[in-house]
């Protein structure tokens, strides 16, 4: 079946055809830098990660732009209140670029812990005024925007299309917009393309109306225009950037450019923290620091992977506790599998693993083709997980060869396009027998202890494996054990 998206645009699932055959360009809105990331950004930054890990995994060639915003975004997410990096350096009595840079760091940081692959270009709003002044003066020459006091707002009764990303009229919007408003708006709904800037304020730029700074919106068009084109595959972000930011994206780049913007437009859903919706406000929002203090960052990735990407995510302790068994099973298989292969590289086997790995490819493509169903892929991956076990369980050796294509396709499936499985080369044969020597040594000692009737001192040796990962299992010709 071919690659299937849910295109935010359409509001269906679509057959994924890009604007040029074997390339994809693709661009997600980042993070604005004035704290550290939390776990909302871990939901939709991984989740991107894995639809352009498949799409490079499916044979395209695929440009990731992903942007910082390091100026521009006010504090109501509209066209009102502070800068929030600039109030932020209030408060931290520093440079705002300096704020914007070590949450920069901070953020990127993260990403890497998480196994989140760098963007292939990471433009920052402040890097691209010149871009973004150019789009406003197109606008302003067209007559889609206006100019008062110094600052040039975009005109929505202009353009028939706003609303059409997130189904609200501009009627709608009217009605619900406060009392008060901005009275040098010609409408409520009518946003900010450039701000004028008060002496005070830090962050300004020369421009052809007055010192002032670019709206948060425009950065993204100007942004996403200059490195993949007027008219690009996919457009990314969060659900709750779908309005207004992503609507005023449509409208400023349609209307500079007269071609359509966007292709398929791609949102992930929220987090919520123990059924409430996450929020700084709220004040029950959790850093990806404070998490990774409790929870291994690949605990947290799979975490968020067994959620589609379109699905809320409930974020809790005891939730994560579940992911993290769930993730220690798979590697223990892969630990398990990996020493097997090392013990089988020394010895001559004839005799091959009977698993049918084109049935779990064709599965587990399906389950991504299926509008990146990450879910269903890491269902696949425990199947395959429960039938390696199973023949690891048998008295049989398997051929090296016929190990390691199973290990080829979880470092496959579960490394190269998931990002979950350790990419660790394969444990040498002298790792694997110093490990079975420790073992048997360990398993002697208990059975002498046990033949002396001292259970609690038997129990301990085996209770304290059982914290290393390591299960004894006492059977009637001995003692073996296993990892899990």
């Amino acid at each position: 079946m071919a690659l299937q998206i849910y295109n935010t645009l359409s509001r269906q699932k679509e057959e994924f055809k890009p604007l040029r055959d074997g390339r994809v360009g693709i661009y997600v809105c980042g993070p604005t830098v004035y704290g550290h990331s939390h776990i909302g950004h871990a939901k939709s930054y991984v989740s991107f990660d894995a639809i352009v890990r498949y799409l490079r995994f499916s044979g395209y060639k695929v440009l990731y732009v992903q942007n910082v915003t390091d100026v521009g975004h006010l504090t109501d997410d509209a066209d009102e209140g502070e800068d929030k990096i600039e109030k932020q350096s209030k408060l931290d009595r520093v440079h705002p670029m300096q704020i914007a840079e070590m949450y920069t760091i901070s953020y990127f940081e993260d990403m890497d812990s998480l196994g989140v692959l760098r963007p292939d270009i990471a433009p920052r709003a402040s890097g691209h005024i010149i871009e973004q002044i150019e789009v406003i003066k197109q606008l302003l020459e067209k007559g889609f925007a206006y100019i008062a006091n110094g600052s040039v707002y975009f005109d929505v009764s202009k353009f028939s299309g706003y609303g059409k990303l997130s189904g609200r009229s501009v009627e709608d919007m009217e009605a619900g917009a406060r009392v008060e408003v901005n009275p040098e708006k010609r409408h409520p709904a009518d946003f900010a393309l450039w701000k004028k800037a008060e002496p005070e304020h830090i962050m300004q730029w020369p421009s052809p109306w007055g010192k002032g700074y670019p709206g948060w919106h425009i950065e993204c068009s100007a942004m996403s225009m200059k490195y993949l084109g007027q008219t690009f595959d996919i457009h990314g972000g969060g659900l709750e950037n779908q309005f207004p930011h992503h609507e005023c994206e449509v409208a400023q780049s349609e209307c500079s450019t007269g071609k359509p913007f966007v292709k398929y437009w791609v949102h992930n859903n929220m987090v919520t923290v123990n059924g409430q919706k996450m929020g700084k406000s709220l004040g029950n929002f959790v850093t990806l620091k404070d998490a990774f203090k409790k929870f291994d960052p690949l605990v947290v990735r799979f975490f968020i992977l067994q959620s589609h990407y379109r699905s809320t995510l409930d974020f809790s302790d005891e939730a994560l506790h579940g992911a993290k068994v769930g993730f220690e099973k798979l590697q223990n298989t892969l630990r398990n599998l990996r020493e097997e292969i090392a013990r089988a590289s020394g010895e001559n086997r004839a005799q091959d693993a009977a698993i049918d790995l084109k049935v779990y490819e064709s599965r587990f493509r399906t389950a991504m083709d299926d509008d990146f169903n990450t879910p269903q892929a890491i269902a696949v991956l425990f199947d395959l997980s429960r039938e390696t076990n199973a023949l690891l369980s048998l008295d049989h050796k398997f051929s090296a060869g016929s190990l390691r294509a199973i290990d080829d396709m979880f470092r496959e499936f579960g490394g190269t396009v998931l990002g979950l499985t350790s990419k660790e080369s394969t444990a040498t044969a002298s790792d694997v027998r110093l490990d079975a020597d420790l073992m048997h040594l360990l398993i002697d000692v208990r059975t002498d202890v046990r033949m002396q009737k001292l259970w609690s001192l038997s129990d301990k040796i085996r209770d304290g494996l059982k914290k290393l990962n390591i299960t004894l299992e006492d059977k009637k010709d001995g003692t073996g054990w296993r990892r899990g």
